[in-house]
């Protein structure tokens, strides 16, 4: 029973309570901010984030992309496949060990990085936030994929 002088408590089934809601609202409304910055480059959202991991370290395998990006190999190869046929990367195994799978990037892709610093730039400018809560956000949310990736392990 609440008396007259505790606040009331918010209902924790209110769809605007729910992190994952408002993480999925907002991951969509961002990613979809991108679409029009990464089509001069011929790059969907997943596409550049494997081109930003090929910028950092080429060639890499696709078993240690996937790692980098937190996805499933079986997901990745498909968004590889499509950056090999616009002439971004290129697949071959590896001389070292053919069951690895090395994704290297092509003189094209390499020199698509020119472009690039366009694209964070334009997100800043469109979101019309100060750099600096950015910044913080990334930082938690950062925290927060630590978090879940700790608790994941911890189920099972």
């Amino acid at each position: 029973m609440q008396t007259k002088t505790e606040a009331p408590q918010p209902d924790l089934l209110a769809l605007d309570q729910q992190v994952c809601f408002a993480l999925a609202v907002a991951a969509r409304n961002v990613i979809g901010l991108y679409r029009p910055l990464l089509e001069p480059m011929r790059l969907t959202h997943p596409q550049y984030l494997v081109m930003l991991a090929l910028w950092e370290k080429s060639p890499s395998s696709l078993t240690e992309l996937a790692g980098r990006l937190s996805l499933e190999p079986a997901t990745l190869s498909p968004l590889v496949k499509r950056l090999e046929a616009v002439g971004y990367v290129t697949r071959a195994r590896d001389a070292k060990d053919e069951r690895a799978l090395a994704v290297t990037l092509t003189a094209e892709g390499a020199a698509l990085r020119e472009y690039a610093p366009a694209v964070p730039a334009g997100i800043v400018a469109r979101l019309g936030m100060p750099l600096s809560e950015l910044e913080d956000l990334r930082d938690r949310l950062h925290v927060l994929i630590e978090a879940s990736h700790q608790a994941r392990g911890a189920d099972g």
